[in-house]
């Protein structure tokens, strides 16, 4: 496991329902990442040892702080102590970010990003829908955003929002951002898991898109580990091929997580 090299405090904290916060802590002086890794973050167990999880960096590579997205777990050894943390209280990083789900892994050439996110799967694509190398590379960025509940879908809304009003990325992702919000357990304008609606083909044509094409689209995935599984599935049969670190492809997700 990783141990922890920083104690930083915690700068803000938000809670957008009892399953689902935000915080934000002070980012360690020379700490780099891209957008789309992740870091181990943590705190200290009563006996002094720490305990860490993988959590995505939710905030573009330029910002002062860092920002972390996270569900809680009743029963977590780590998310049910971390949901009552306050500003001041101090979080545990690991020494450096990484991980695999990051452009530098996808094939040159694309026109369409599709960034397709469940639950707290959403926290890479914050950084990603704020970096300008997306909109650089992509003439269409689709965010998917699929949870339980229509409540759980805020921090996608926040996002959207922070990355149209954002100085650096503003006028590119309020032109080419398209955000797709869906649920799973309750009445909204979008119902379905988000393997049902690319399977269907409802996205597409909610979007006013044609299917997936390797020549054109290139796909990053985060979720549950039985979504991203089905979601290769797909991908891969519209001929997709998975990014590895030695070797670019058309879609990719993070290793780490997956096994």
């Amino acid at each position: 496991m990783a141990r922890p090299a920083h104690r930083v405090p915690v700068t803000s904290v938000h809670h957008y329902s009892d399953s689902y916060f935000k915080f934000r802590v002070n980012r360690p002086e020379g700490l780099r990442f891209s957008s789309g890794q992740f870091i181990m973050v943590g705190l200290t167990k009563e006996d002094g040892s720490p305990v860490m999880r993988a959590y995505s960096i939710a905030c573009p590579y330029w910002d002062e702080e860092l920002e972390f997205y996270s569900i809680v777990v009743p029963d977590g050894e780590l998310t049910s102590r971390l949901c009552m943390v306050q500003t001041g209280s101090e979080i545990l990083l690991s020494e450096k970010a990484v991980g695999t789900l990051t452009l530098a892994g996808l094939k040159p050439g694309g026109k369409r990003l599709y960034l397709l996110s469940t639950g707290t799967g959403i926290a890479p694509f914050a950084s990603v829908i704020r970096d300008d190398q997306t909109y650089e590379q992509f003439d269409e960025v689709i965010l998917t955003h699929t949870c339980r509940r229509v409540e759980d879908l805020s921090y996608g809304y926040d996002i959207v929002l922070a990355a149209k009003a954002c100085p650096l990325v503003g006028e590119q992702a309020s032109a080419k951002l398209r955000h797709y919000p869906s649920v799973t357990r309750e009445p909204f304008e979008t119902e379905g898991r988000i393997t049902t609606l690319l399977e269907s083909g409802q996205l597409f044509d909610d979007l006013g898109l044609p299917g997936l094409d390797p020549e054109e689209d290139r796909v990053m995935i985060c979720g549950s580990l039985e979504m991203l599984h089905d979601l290769q599935v797909i991908v891969e049969g519209a001929g997709l091929g998975r990014g590895t670190p030695r070797s670019a492809g058309e879609y990719v997700w993070e290793k780490a997580f997956t096994g």
